[in-house]
């Protein structure tokens, strides 16, 4: 992997006379007590303006100014016409746009595509401060504003929507935002270096037409450029001239044996595209090679090759071998650079360490924003997910090399955190993407380099992986003893097929960071779904359980696990579903918020999803189909099947088991699914409110399992049942407090 100038090796800009402002300016009235005449760089962003290292824009114009420039934001601008975006005057340099923490059509529709009613990303919780499609909006305002202003575009929208990608709130595939946002360059994934490097061309007079040699970046060409080799990749029954792939677990000391994959006697299609390590050729080097994807044209009319797209794409994101990639789109090209080279624990040290104020922009007064009422406490250690699962967009967006931050640097922030209003001794979260990936990495950087794996632990843990957590554990260790510390927990996910890996891990973490309950995500039980979520089978869930029980009995401590699940999501069948329902009722489980898939743009699961294909092997038109789940009805009934216990649901469960053939699990026994009887509507209801015990109604005192916040379910395992007094011990919610249910912000998973 190329080395990449470091962060703060960057000459400072003139303006880093002005020194870091206490908040980065929202206002004319806060240019001139800074004693600015205009900003240099101008960041538009869908959500409220929160100096937080958990929020992007404080990230990324706290960087700019450490930079140097002075830099303005405009959060949450009425789009409606362009005067909002002209309310700090004109940039020097540039307009930074992103939609927001999150998609701005995610954050608004649910997965059954209802809007919904809030939005944590905003003052008071309020839905609509925000258009959808945000950044293509915003940046088209920019443009209405001054039309010569280059606007940049960046943030996870705008890093999911870089390719033509479907939409499924518009069930079609759409171009790359570049082209309808009309902005001037893209930033994909972590946008640091990029943003950085930009910046300062721009301010040392270059052009952005002339910027094309930004590693993260996307921007618009009419052909590709002189020296460059292309490679075809736009059909998948005319592959022309291939070569075999490396093979990165061979010997790296043996270079016959590095740099092809011994040939296993399997007869490969000749009439298939493959995603290539092209050998040494005389004209042909990786840094000088694009693979030209199916156009715009054919991945919208033709759903085998936007799969076949989905695959090429996904195989060049390891930053150490990738190469560019180019779409056409009509006339022009959409030219995509390899990814951004992660950040050094130096310069993730550097980023986090800016003198963030840790709250909202007084602007709000005491309005509550929700999303930093969650992390305000909250403490990001890491980077990355090499996970790799199909339905999420962290690794997508960050990328599956994990950038780590120092004991040092992330003991420093909770010491902040004690100046901020509120804090009582608790925090609430060490963690990032996933918990415990924290210092975790491929044992040989030679062997990460060439690597082409989408996922380091599926299906099963790579033999090339450290998984030693010993680094985390001390962290825990040193940040318990820090003085004001009352408490830490861990809310992240967990990777419990990593946990299991270190059993003292497991321990260190039941014993001290569990506050009551822990959740984690096996999403579904069956081997269907599974292999196409990338996620180990429920055996590793059974395994860390067994663990979490006996360090929680060994800490004197009554604790649960929490788990949650994904309905309907690509090679799911009913019968998957209904025997997940019945592991839940096997096990005591009750779900009371199911999450049903939801197609996020570009992830390799909405490629099944639009395609009926499996992008993780290789794609023809002959390759074995997905089963997806579109119907609403269906997806009501794999939702239903989560939710066995609900009586709403027993009359289209009666209906599917019959038609399934398992009419058995129709009964009053404990053995049976559901039961015979259909409660009524008006006596259930009523039975709920005295909190009685009708037939077929929730044990009165008896807790739900919910997706993101909720209670521990009832032992199973003789322990004693749960009860109210517990449930406040558990949940943190005192004597005589309402206790509320909150959407949880930003969980792409």
């Amino acid at each position: 992997m190329q080395a990449a100038k470091p962060l703060f090796d960057y000459p400072k800009f003139w303006a880093e006379c002005f020194g870091p402002a206490p908040f980065l300016p929202m206002s004319k009235e806060e240019l001139d007590q800074l004693g600015w005449d205009s900003c240099d760089i101008i960041i538009v962003t869908g959500d409220a303006y929160v100096d937080h290292p958990s929020f992007g824009m404080a990230i990324i114009g706290r960087l700019l100014e450490a930079q140097g420039f002075r830099v303005g934001i405009i959060a949450q601008p009425d789009w409606r016409s362009k005067d909002d975006f002209m309310k700090l005057g004109q940039p020097n340099l540039f307009f930074g746009v992103a939609a927001g923490n999150m998609d701005s059509m995610i954050n608004r529709y649910t997965a059954d595509k209802k809007i919904r009613s809030d939005d944590a990303y905003t003052p008071g919780g309020l839905a609509g401060k925000r258009p959808d499609r945000a950044s293509l909006v915003y940046s088209q305002r920019c443009k209405e504003a001054y039309s010569d202003t280059p606007v940049v575009l960046g943030g996870i929208e705008a890093s999911l929507r870089r390719i033509a990608h479907y939409d499924y709130w518009q069930d079609k595939v759409r171009r790359s935002i570049l082209m309808d946002a009309t902005a001037d360059i893209l930033l994909y994934g972590n946008a640091e270096r990029a943003v950085v490097e930009i910046a300062q061309r721009l301010a040392a007079g270059e052009q952005v037409e002339q910027i094309t040699d930004v590693r993260g970046t996307a921007f618009v060409r009419r052909d590709t450029p002189e020296g460059w080799f292309e490679v075809d990749s736009t059909r998948i029954d005319r592959p022309g001239k291939v070569d075999k792939i490396i093979n990165p677990y061979v010997n790296t000391q043996d270079t016959a044996a590095c740099a092809i994959e011994q040939d296993k006697g399997e007869q490969e299609d000749p009439n298939e595209a493959k995603v290539v390590q092209l050998l040494a050729h005389p004209r042909l080097e990786r840094e000088r090679t694009v693979i030209r994807l199916p156009s715009f044209e054919k991945v919208r009319s033709d759903a085998v090759l936007y799969a076949h797209a989905n695959r090429v794409l996904h195989l060049e994101t390891n930053p150490g071998n990738a190469r560019a990639l180019v779409q056409k789109h009509g006339e022009v090209d959409v030219w995509f650079n390899p990814p951004p080279i992660p950040m050094s624990t130096e310069e993730m040290d550097y980023v986090f360490g800016m003198p963030y104020a840790r709250v909202p922009h007084p602007l709000y007064g005491k309005e509550k924003i929700p999303a930093y009422d969650m992390i305000r406490f909250s403490v990001n250690i890491m980077r990355g997910c090499f996970g790799g699962c199909t339905f999420c967009s962290i690794t997508e967006h960050e990328g599956r090399i994990i950038q780590n931050r120092s004991h040092e640097s992330i003991l420093a922030e909770i010491e902040e955190m004690r100046k901020v209003p509120g804090f009582t001794g608790v925090v609430s979260d060490l963690g990032g993407p996933t918990a415990n990936m924290y210092r975790i990495a491929c044992k040989d950087p030679e062997i990460e380099r060439h690597c082409r794996k989408p996922s380091c632990v599926w299906p099963g843990i790579c033999e090339n992986l450290n998984t030693d957590h010993s680094s985390l554990i001390e962290l825990y260790r040193k940040a318990r003893a820090l003085p004001g510390v009352k408490k830490i927990l861990i809310a992240s996910g967990l990777r419990y097929d990593l946990a299991v890996e270190s059993p003292e891990y497991v321990k260190e973490l039941v014993t001290h960071h569990v506050g009551g309950y822990l959740k984690i995500a096996p999403e579904h039980t069956e081997e269907g779904p599974l292999s196409k979520m990338m996620k180990p089978g429920i055996g590793t869930y059974d395994t860390f359980k067994r663990m979490f029980e006996k360090f929680s009995k060994e800490a004197g401590k009554e604790q649960y696990l929490i788990p949650y699940f994904i309905a309907a999501h690509p090679g799911t069948t009913d019968e998957d579903m209904m025997n997940l329902a019945l592991w839940l009722k096997r096990n005591g489980f009750r779900a009371d918020q199911v999450q049903a898939f939801y197609p996020s743009p570009m992830a390799s699961a909405t490629a099944m999803y639009h395609s009926g294909k499996n992008p993780l092997r290789k794609v023809t038109y002959k390759s074995d189909g997905v089963t997806i789940v579109k119907s609403d009805q269906q997806r009501r009934l794999h939702k239903a099947f989560l939710r066995y216990h609900d009586p709403k649901g027993w009359p289209m469960l009666r209906e599917a088991l019959e038609r399934m053939g398992r009419a058995d699990l129709i009964g009053n026994g404990k053995h049976h699914l559901i039961p015979t009887y259909q409660p009524q509507t008006d006596e259930y209801q009523s039975a709920r409110r005295k909190n009685s015990t009708p037939a077929g109604s929730k044990k009165a005192g008896q807790p739900l399992l919910t997706q993101h916040t909720g209670l521990p379910p009832r032992a199973s395992n003789g322990s004693k049942p749960w009860n109210k007094a517990e449930e406040g011990k558990a949940t943190g919610y005192a004597k005589g407090k309402k206790r509320t249910t909150k959407r949880q912000p930003n969980i792409p998973r």
